[in-house]
Parts: structure tokens; sequence; C-alpha cells
């Protein structure tokens, strides 16, 4: 097995999931390990797409197969599979920054719809997510840099059940913490120094918290991750959707 690329136990769980079977409408993905294989690698490496390895056929093809799958939503399709496994005792909310690279500022529009913002770090992309008890991403949503963590909680969280719900003190909020009591959910986030009578919180199974920034770290292994370096945000978060498929391999 080459680097950055699937075993076998890994693509066997989710190589029904993906289109091109026999027996699926249109022509069949014969090479369909190949390329997730090759998208991988870019992924993984931050390359651009031209450096791609000869082995994985024409960067234009690869490439123009990426895009369709992204239009189609089939990384995130995948995904929602996979994290049918989840473990729902604890959820956690948390977002980390990434810097947008020159690449991915340019082009036509501008970047008012494609989820580029300022921040202290320059032009970057805020990414929220959800996860379960034992670190694994559950939920991603993208924003401009500079957009307030909290404003995408209650959608991270919609349609999810817990105990209890862990989150640092940015997203203390009432309205936030009215949406986890309807979920008969725990919150468990530190109160803000504005708070004139702070509320109390499990400071036990707040320790738990430091799975979800755990997770951000083996999540930006994946330099397109770490990195945005494509100027449409449904391309950039098919990538998002690729590096959480391969944590749930793992």
């Amino acid at each position: 097995m080459k680097r950055y690329e699937l075993s076998e136990a890994q693509w066997a769980r989710i190589a029904p999931m993906l289109p091109g079977k026999v027996g699926d409408p249109g022509r069949s993905g014969v090479d369909n390990r190949l390329f997730v294989n090759g998208v991988l690698w870019v992924l993984r490496s931050g390359a651009n797409w031209q450096h791609l390895p000869e082995r994985y056929g024409k960067w234009k093809s690869v490439h123009a197969r990426f895009t369709r799958w992204a239009k189609a939503g089939v990384w995130e399709k995948v995904f929602a599979e996979l994290i049918k496994d989840r473990d729902n005792k604890y959820l956690m909310l948390d977002t980390t920054l990434v810097r947008v690279h020159q690449q991915a500022a340019s082009g036509k529009g501008g970047p008012k719809t494609q989820e580029l913002g300022r921040s202290r770090g320059g032009l970057t992309t805020k990414i929220h997510m959800l996860c379960d008890s034992l670190g694994r991403p559950l939920r991603f949503m993208l924003t401009a840099g500079q957009r307030h963590d909290n404003l995408t909680a209650k959608a991270l969280l919609e349609g999810f059940n817990a105990e209890a719900v862990l989150a640092d003190k940015a997203y203390d909020n009432n309205d936030l913490r009215t949406t986890i009591a309807d979920m008969n959910a725990e919150a468990v986030i530190p109160s803000t120094r504005s708070r004139k009578v702070p509320i109390p919180h499990d400071e036990t199974i707040y320790k738990l918290r430091n799975r979800i920034e755990r997770c951000f770290n083996k999540l930006k292994h994946f330099r397109r991750f770490a990195t945005r370096y494509d100027r449409r945000a449904d391309y950039f978060l098919a990538f998002v959707h690729l590096a959480a498929i391969c944590i749930w391999l793992r």
C-alpha cells in the first residue's frame, strides 16, 4: 500500500457507498479506488492538482470527477453513513480557523458567497464542528473567519440527542442553553466573565472536551484541511468531509 492510500479493510467499508458500482445507472467506475486514492493524495499532501502522480491518471480527469462528486454531495453521503455508528452520550462543539491561500481568494464573484472573511490571521475561513463522545466528527459548517463561534451551534446540534453538550465559554449564551435544555441534555459550558451570576458546570465531564481539540489536530494533518486552497466553499467542504471520513475509517 502506497503512502496516503486506503487499506483493503478501509476500502471495503466505503466501496458500496460510492457511485459507479455494478448495477448503478451510467458508466461503471472501474477505477473508483484509484480515483479515491488520488484525491486522498491531494488532500493529505496539499499539492496542486497538476502535481498528482501519474499512477492516478490524468490530473484534469481526476479533478473534474472530484468536482462532480463534490457538487453531488457524494463525500457528505459517505460521511453520513459512517457516523451512524456514533457515541451519543456527549456532544462537543468547537471551531478552528484556517488560513486561505491567495489562490482561493481570487476568481469571479469575490469572497462574499464563499465563506471567506477577515480575522486576526488575515483572510480566513472558520470551520465549525460537532463531535461525539469519542471525539469523532459528526457535522461541519463553514463561515467567514470573523463570524462568532456560537452562530452555528443550534444548527450543528439539530437532530442529535445526548446526555450533555460540551463547549467552551464562547458558547455561553441563554439561547443555546435553552436549546440544549429542550434536548433534555445538560449544558457543560463555563460561564463568561460578563455573566453576573455564573452558572455552574460539571468540571469532570468538561475535561473530556479536549477530545474535540485533538480531533481538529488530527484533521489538520491533512494539508488541504489545514489550509484552504479551494476558491469554492463546496469544494473545500468536500475535502473537509473526506478528511473526516479518514478519521472514521481508522
